[in-house]
């Protein structure tokens, strides 16, 4: 016992340090000295990848915080994203037009796109640029809700009626939610001088553009192979930062990669709804079992760390809390129908309220960020296996003979001590009993237990038991 509370001191304390490291602000690994008089500016290269979540508005804001501490020349934000969730973009659209330092967008290399989210953030840099071979696009809000295939959420297609209303329900929050990003990413064209039109229809219709398209169609301001080649196409470029024009030196600049920090990059595996999801259900399970068989240690133990875990991602992820308290009620009505008989009625109202839970627990109003199917039918299905065994050991411990108490005397076996006439002593199951039963008996002779009435028991002969001895140890009264 000594070495498991020494193992769950131990676990607790890493617990505690993990959380602490993850919550406190972390440097990142370029250096915020500013640079000498007279020397070149760099360029600070920053680079999305995945779905942009709330691991990735940290890592842009440390960045351009390090870029304007380092009075970097120009900031590179190389895009290759699916989308993400729209709070997160949000706060990265507000940091690029607030830096000042100027950022240069850059779907990049050949095969990447800046889809959804990514299209918006290309629109609010001061210069944007893609590599052949790659595409922007398809920026439509999208709807609550996992798709089949566990990519993200379906799109929340507008209202075709031509008044544009949306009725009620949710074609009206579609429309509120397609108007209210087709004006965001128009004012963001305007502001830089792009194709407002085509930003619109990204978002209206789900349009796409090639790395050419786009820049035949003046939706980005230039194409280039590599960052070599970017920084010697914005070489005398004018932009305007903070309303003063600017002129960029990026000719033969040396290249500062920023790369996220391993507190960044744990934050972006924690903020995934998926893994999220999985920590909250073991965590709730680990603290069911150990309370259920106190003592184990273990599986509170992992389930006190994984709970935690998955609250904190839950912390930054955004939460539908309808879905998460039908998720909590179905997990209450599944584990309540293993202690109650309530014939299968809470089991299948905890199976329906926990799916319905899982496909509305996370807001995910942006692509590449949601909750797979797979995980939602595989944690169902692992507590309805959990729930059915439950239930089917349950059975089976009620149909089994009872061997303790009174019921468990019916059919022992016994041996007379002492008897006169219908009534004596038997001794049965290491005690000796009271007993009535046919006239005859004899001491030594083999019975067996028939009925139980109170202190008396009563008995029948049994030839099939063969007559035994009472241990010599015990004294008859």
């Amino acid at each position: 016992m000594a070495a498991i509370r020494l193992l769950v001191l131990v676990l607790v304390l890493v617990l505690v340090l993990v959380l602490v490291l993850l919550i406190s602000p972390a440097a990142g690994p370029i250096a915020a000295e500013p640079v000498a008089a007279g020397s070149a500016r760099p360029a600070v290269l920053l680079t999305i990848e995945g779905p942009i979540g709330p691991a990735t508005v940290g890592y842009v804001r440390q960045g351009l915080a390090a870029a304007a501490g380092r009075r970097a020349e120009v900031v590179i934000l190389r895009l290759d994203t699916p989308g993400g969730l729209m709070t997160s973009l949000h706060e990265i659209v507000r940091d690029i037009l607030a830096s000042p330092i100027p950022v240069a967008g850059f779907v990049a290399p050949g095969g990447a796109r800046a889809a959804s989210a990514g299209t918006f953030i290309l629109y609010a840099c001061h210069v944007a640029a893609m590599a052949p071979a790659t595409n922007l696009g398809a920026a439509t809000p999208v709807a609550l809700g996992p798709q089949p295939d566990g990519g993200g959420t379906g799109p929340a297609a507008p209202d075709d009626r031509p008044d544009g209303g949306g009725g009620n329900g949710g074609g009206a929050l579609a429309h509120k939610a397609v108007n209210d990003a087709a004006a965001s990413i128009r004012g963001l064209a305007d502001l830089r001088g792009r194709n407002a039109g085509w930003a619109e229809q990204a978002v209206r219709n789900a349009a796409s553009l090639s790395a050419d398209e786009a820049l035949a169609q003046h939706v980005i301001d230039l194409m280039a192979t590599d960052t070599g080649d970017l920084l010697a196409r914005l070489d005398g470029r004018t932009v305007t930062v903070d309303g003063v024009q600017r002129p960029l030196h990026t000719a033969g600049i040396a290249v500062e990669t920023l790369s996220p920090d391993w507190r960044t990059q744990a934050l972006s595996v924690l903020s995934d709804p998926n893994l999220a999801f999985i920590l909250m259900l073991l965590g709730i399970y680990g603290l069911i079992f150990e309370l259920a068989n106190p003592g184990l240690v273990v599986p509170g133990v992992v389930g006190a760390i994984s709970l935690v875990f998955g609250l904190y991602a839950l912390s930054v992820l955004p939460v539908n809390y309808a879905g998460l308290g039908l998720v909590l009620l179905g997990i209450a009505f599944m584990v309540g129908e293993a202690f109650m008989p309530t014939f299968g009625i809470l089991g299948v109202g905890g199976v329906t309220a926990f799916v319905v839970g899982a496909t509305m627990l996370f807001d995910t109003s942006g692509g590449g960020l949601g909750l797979s199917w797979v995980v939602i039918l595989g944690a169902t299905i692992a507590t309805a296996a959990v729930l059915a065994l439950s239930l089917w050991l349950g059975v089976r411990a009620h149909r089994r003979p009872v061997v303790t108490g009174a019921e468990g005397l019916i059919g022992a076996a016994a041996t007379v001590i002492a008897w006169s006439d219908r009534n004596g002593q038997v001794f049965v199951m290491g005690e000796l009993w009271r007993a009535q039963g046919p006239p005859g008996l004899v001491p030594l002779q083999a019975v067996r237990v028939t009925a139980v009435r109170g202190l008396t028991i009563t008995v029948v002969p049994d030839p099939a038991v063969p007559e035994s001895r009472l241990p010599e140890q015990r004294t008859l009264p």
